[in-house]
């Protein structure tokens, strides 16, 4: 029986990693490093096949062992694993919580600018529901016909289905946190759980493999911290463990702003080649360097 935290770093290969990688993969390997019987895992987010490349998976893991982390095995692979997540789709689907949804981007952001703006979520602009209302019989005339869609999560019947409200979480840096319908609703509202490109969104697999892997503690940057309210829906509906959370600080760059790979905040790799020592990374995002030895 595992009686130790068991934590997780789970990066997507969609570029290098930057010290703000760092502070989070160090933060959750000296949690588990901490707890008699933890464990370290990592796991590659490489779901979106536009956007995640073999060359930065490959970097991904050089660059945590020049840091000195060390993780069990073997590495979480998502994109080996869409099948088990099309089963968690094809669930949902049963229950009658997805639907599929045709329009286009363009398409969604010209019904809300003809509807004169829509409530803004935590992920930008609420999706006005075009084709939640849709009959069976269209939908599949339109599937059949052809016509690229994404699948759904109709919110509300989520909500119906999911039971226990309030649903209740606890992060350490936080403090209790509280999931209603309504921050739902006005919060994500349908999100959009697979498409074309990829097969399954973060929001499932992220909450899928969390459950599969029996992690403990979710140790994340507190820029995730509203996605979460969403995964305990995920959780509630699927019968999945809570875990416990952590969202911790985020690193700014000397302008103030979040690093991030958008931003093309300077990687471990520049760092490492303008001679900057696995010690010095540590020192900079605030962990003690004698810990990763």
């Amino acid at each position: 029986m595992q009686s130790g935290i068991v934590s997780r770093f789970a990066p997507s290969p969609t570029g290098f990693l930057h010290p703000g990688h760092a502070l989070s993969a160090g933060i959750v390997a000296l949690r588990a490093q901490a707890s008699p019987g933890g464990r370290f895992l990592l796991r590659i987010e490489d779901i979106d096949g536009t956007r995640c490349r073999p060359e930065y998976t490959a970097a991904i893991l050089e660059d945590l062992a020049w840091l000195g982390l060390r993780w069990d095995t073997p590495v979480r692979h998502q994109s080996q694993h869409f099948a088990e997540y099309r089963a968690a789709l094809d669930t949902l689907e049963a229950r009658g919580l997805l639907y599929p949804c045709f329009c286009t981007r363009k398409q969604i952001l010209a019904e809300i600018a003809a509807a004169g703006g829509a409530p803004h979520g935590f992920d930008g602009a609420i999706y006005p529901g075009t084709c939640r209302s849709l009959s069976h019989s269209e939908r599949q005339a339109r599937i059949a016909a052809g016509e690229a869609y994404a699948l759904r999560l109709d919110i509300a019947a989520a909500c119906q289905q999911a039971g226990g409200w309030p649903l209740g979480w606890h992060d350490e840096h936080h403090g209790p946190q509280t999931v209603t319908p309504a921050l739902l609703t006005t919060g994500f509202g349908d999100i959009v759980l697979a498409r074309k490109e990829t097969p399954a969104s973060y929001h499932l697999c992220v909450t899928h493999d969390d459950a599969l892997q029996g992690v403990t503690l979710i140790s994340r940057g507190e820029d995730l911290l509203p996605a979460t309210h969403l995964h305990r829906l995920l959780q509630a509906l699927f019968g999945w463990p809570v875990p416990a959370y952590a969202h911790h600080r985020l690193l700014a760059d000397a302008g103030g702003e979040r690093m991030a790979k958008r931003r093309n905040a300077q990687s471990l790799r520049d760092l490492r080649s303008a001679g900057a020592t696995p010690a010095e990374i540590w020192t900079g995002v605030g962990l003690d360097p004698a810990a990763f030895r």
